[in-house]
């Protein structure tokens, strides 16, 4: 298994990963719209996205937004998808993908990796508390829908 960032040529293989992650979260399937979505965010490098590929086979993807921390003055990074076929789990997969993104924020000089799950989603939670996220209960998320 090779993890390493993904470039725009990654686009094709990648959108059929995206498109389950999004059907996973109840999502209509639209492939076009995935392929369109991860080529935008490449091409203009609004996010970093690394990819777990065997023998030409994509098995997971985790993809990262920048942020800032005002307070701190440094970088943060979004760890907004994390998505592993469902043949390839418990392989440590999503192991490798977390593990890609965590030298890519050290290496950025970020202070910090964030995340949000669903709070039925205990596997991820589990996966998550044994790499050292922890449980954030100091603040409250909020959110306003526009759409």
């Amino acid at each position: 298994m090779h993890v390493y960032k993904a470039t725009l040529e990654d686009a094709e293989g990648l959108s059929a990963l995206f498109d389950l992650y999004r059907q996973f979260y109840d999502q209509d399937a639209n492939l076009e719209g995935a392929k369109l979505f991860l080529s935008e965010r490449l091409q203009k490098q609004e996010s970093v996205i690394f990819v777990a590929v065997q023998d030409l086979v994509y098995l997971g993807f985790i993809q990262l937004y920048p942020s800032f921390s005002s307070v701190s003055m440094r970088r943060t990074w979004i760890l907004n998808d994390l998505y592993v076929q469902e043949e390839a789990r418990g392989q440590g997969v999503a192991q490798k993908l977390l593990d890609a993104a965590k030298i890519h924020a050290l290496q950025s000089g970020a202070k910090s990796l964030e995340l949000q799950t669903a709070p039925d989603n205990l596997a991820a939670q589990r996966l998550y508390e044994k790499n050292g996220y922890k449980h954030d209960t100091s603040f409250r998320n909020y959110s306003l829908c526009l759409l």
